[in-house]
């Protein structure tokens, strides 16, 4: 298996240089980031449950893409890569908003990064890839924030943390 880097930045996202993707979550170094938010032309977001053998967070509930840029790459390049590797889409997209978190994700791992939130709209069905997704589906972005409330177990930190800020950008026409 291929090592896996991440890019380490600053709080305000100025690189820092690299460090092996493992290492940086169990050190809860703060690291560059990004998560994406597709929703269907119906106003429905689509989620997609992390396959079941991932390191960390597996089988939860979380945005459509999330993955970590490499070095030398843009955020948006890296953005569009992983929507192909992990759904098998290519969909327009565009940068919404960040914000910095750090959350514990069990086993001894955190996460701390600079997450860069991309939104978009495509009716496309996606492919995903078993080796990243066990399952996908579009939901009702009232019914997905009560659920996150109501069993916020079943979803992922950042996705926890990143949603109400998706919804406001989404209702005021940010992911057209």
């Amino acid at each position: 298996m291929e090592v896996e880097y991440v890019i380490l930045v600053t709080k305000d996202d100025k690189p820092l240089g690299t460090m092996e993707k493992m290492e940086a979550h169990e050190k809860g170094v703060l690291h560059r980031a990004f998560s994406v938010f597709i929703f269907n032309s119906e106003g429905k977001l689509m989620l997609q449950q992390r396959a079941l053998h991932k390191y960390h967070s597996p089988g939860l509930w979380t945005n459509t893409v999330c993955s970590h840029p490499r070095a030398g790459e843009s955020t948006d390049e890296a953005a569009r890569r992983r929507m192909m590797e992990e759904m098998g889409l290519e969909c327009d997209i565009k940068e919404a908003f960040s914000f910095v978190y750090k959350a514990d994700v069990g086993d001894g791992l955190k996460e701390h990064e600079f997450d860069h939130v991309f939104m978009g709209t495509c009716d496309k069905t996606p492919v995903p890839n078993p080796d990243e997704v066990a399952d996908w589906k579009y939901v009702d972005l009232d019914f997905v924030a009560k659920d996150v409330k109501e069993h916020p177990e079943q979803y992922t930190e950042w996705f926890k943390i990143a949603l109400k800020e998706v919804i406001h950008h989404f209702r005021r026409g940010g992911a057209r």
